[in-house]
């Protein structure tokens, strides 16, 4: 594999295929790409301690991880991009499923097509909304079963994977289920519009949830933005524009006329005015003079002058009020906190009253129990399903 090129911080416009020092001035050559800006760490926006290399999905909640540091150039969320293509292939098949199964609760309404037809085309179109569409949906309800971290996808997952089973074997194999389950069309009742809408309903939360989380990194670059891309460093009475990552504390700085500050320091030489409306909301710019300080991504309004650099990189202000801004959206509300508490119990209660449910019917009900026993569990699940 090639090694990066390197670069002087001070002469940009000297170059290298490996590490050295500059021709110029001696100083050490750095890689003209920082290593530590191509590195991308993923966290759960809920669960910030849940840190990934690489994109996923929370192990404790079953959200989408995101990036951990927000940067100017924004990345591409696969996530998104993939629960939207989910979303819309399932939207499109789940239609003509939700229409078919309610034709048959509008008798008026003229069907040519026999009951049986319409459940195997309600099975040929539903399959891939339940068993792609949803596929991420088991991945993390069997997940939270396996971590011992029951959330919404598992409630999710179980009531999908109930309704397509039942419909299915129902479809089937219709003679596995007595007589009384037949309705007057002579066939069991199947669930497929109810696995496929509720598949598609939750692919669109998912890709509205994914959106709004996206948007919110719009307001930190918009901050990241406020800080030049490069500075114009002052060294042995020349001036050389170098990246601004490269800028080190003690380097002395040139800063001319509506130029924005890079970094914070402080004035060595020169008097200015600067606009610190970014900081303080003060509309007025302030007046510099030598020894006072300034803040990286505040605007230079008037006059040149020569500043020392103080704090750089991830400790300017400007960078502390990024961060600060990123840790407060991905800190939880307490009303979070106690959703996640009642989320918790409120999984497995619903598989609780579902196994409840089939034992008292297959005890006390009529004949044949065990079926009814199996449709009163099935029904909890399906009707909890939405409530996650």
């Amino acid at each position: 594999m090639n090694n990066p090129p390197y670069t002087c911080p001070m002469h940009p416009e000297i170059t290298a295929g490996e590490a050295g020092d500059c021709p110029k001035c001696g100083m050490a050559l750095e890689p003209a790409t920082p290593l530590a800006a191509t590195r991308v760490e993923w966290t759960c926006p809920m669960h910030p301690q849940i840190v990934r290399s690489e994109p996923g999905d929370c192990p404790i909640c079953g959200m989408a991880l995101e990036p951990r540091q927000v940067t100017i150039e924004e990345i591409e969320n696969p996530e998104l991009r993939d629960m939207s293509r989910r979303f819309w292939v399932s939207a499109a098949l789940s239609v003509p499923v939700f229409a078919l199964a309610m034709s048959e609760n509008f008798p008026g309404v003229y069907n040519p097509l026999p009951p049986f037809a319409i459940r195997l085309i309600e099975l040929a179109l539903s399959s891939p909304v339940v068993l792609w569409g949803g596929w991420p949906f088991f991945v993390r309800a069997w997940r939270s079963i396996v971590t011992r971290n029951l959330n919404m996808f598992t409630l999710i997952g179980l009531g999908i994977a109930v309704a397509y089973v039942y419909s299915l074997v129902a479809t089937i194999a219709p003679s596995m289920f007595p007589a009384s389950f037949r309705g007057m069309s002579g066939q069991v009742d199947v669930y497929f519009e109810a696995a496929a809408v509720i598949t598609t309903l939750v692919l669109l939360g998912q890709v509205l949830e994914l959106r709004a989380r996206s948007k919110t990194g719009s307001a930190i670059r918009a901050l990241l933005n406020l800080a030049p891309k490069t500075a114009r460093v002052f060294q042995d009475g020349e001036e050389h524009d170098v990246p601004l990552e490269f800028v080190q504390a003690g380097a002395k700085l040139r800063v001319r006329p509506g130029e924005k500050i890079p970094v914070d320091g402080i004035l060595l030489d020169g008097k200015t005015s600067v606009d610190e409306s970014m900081i303080s909301g003060e509309p007025l710019p302030v007046e510099k003079i030598t020894g006072d300080k300034v803040t990286g991504g505040t605007l230079n309004t008037t006059g040149s002058f020569l500043m020392q650099a103080e704090h750089v990189g991830s400790e300017t202000v400007l960078a502390r009020i990024v961060k600060m801004v990123a840790d407060a959206q991905r800190s939880r509300a307490p009303i979070q906190r106690l959703a996640d508490q009642v989320a918790g119990w409120f999984v497995p209660a619903v598989i609780a009253v579902a196994l409840m449910a089939f034992a008292a019917w297959a005890t006390f009900g009529p004949e044949p129990r065990f079926a009814f026993g199996l449709v009163a569990a099935v029904s909890v699940l399906i009707i909890a399903c939405p409530c996650a």
